[in-house]
């Protein structure tokens, strides 16, 4: 692994007005079958890399929930597609910066029910 500080970090400015000021840090370079874990005081979250890309997040419906984080898969105005990890005891704060950047959760990925039927309605779609 190698760490790479912006020092100043980069600032830059993202969302719907009002916009929010994002500070880029840094850079991590990973090597094949190398892990970086993100913690904070309730949460851990890990990427790790592999030969042919990444592992984005870990397991949704285990390994992030069990520690206590939700997967969103988000959309915003400009259909632009993410994935959100939101923090316990967060949702209503999650919620109300969607509102206001004019986003929308498309599917919870933690939830076994709902990842289940949205697997069923995309198999249906593909048999039509």
């Amino acid at each position: 692994m190698e760490l790479h500080s912006n020092n100043p970090p980069r600032e830059f400015q993202v969302g719907s007005p009002p916009q929010i000021t994002i500070r880029d840090c840094g850079r991590v370079e990973l090597q094949p079958n190398e892990q970086l874990t993100f913690v904070s005081e309730n949460t851990e979250y890990d990427v790790a890399r592999k030969s042919w890309g990444y592992y984005a997040t870990p397991s949704t419906n285990g390994r992030l929930r069990n520690h206590n984080l939700r997967t969103a898969l988000v959309a915003n105005s400009a259909d632009k597609i993410y994935v959100m990890l939101v923090e316990p005891d967060r949702e209503s704060e999650f919620h109300e910066y969607l509102r206001k950047d004019n986003q929308r959760v498309l599917l919870w990925l933690d939830s076994d029910d709902a990842v289940e039927q949205f697997a069923a309605r995309s198999s249906a779609g593909e048999k039509s």
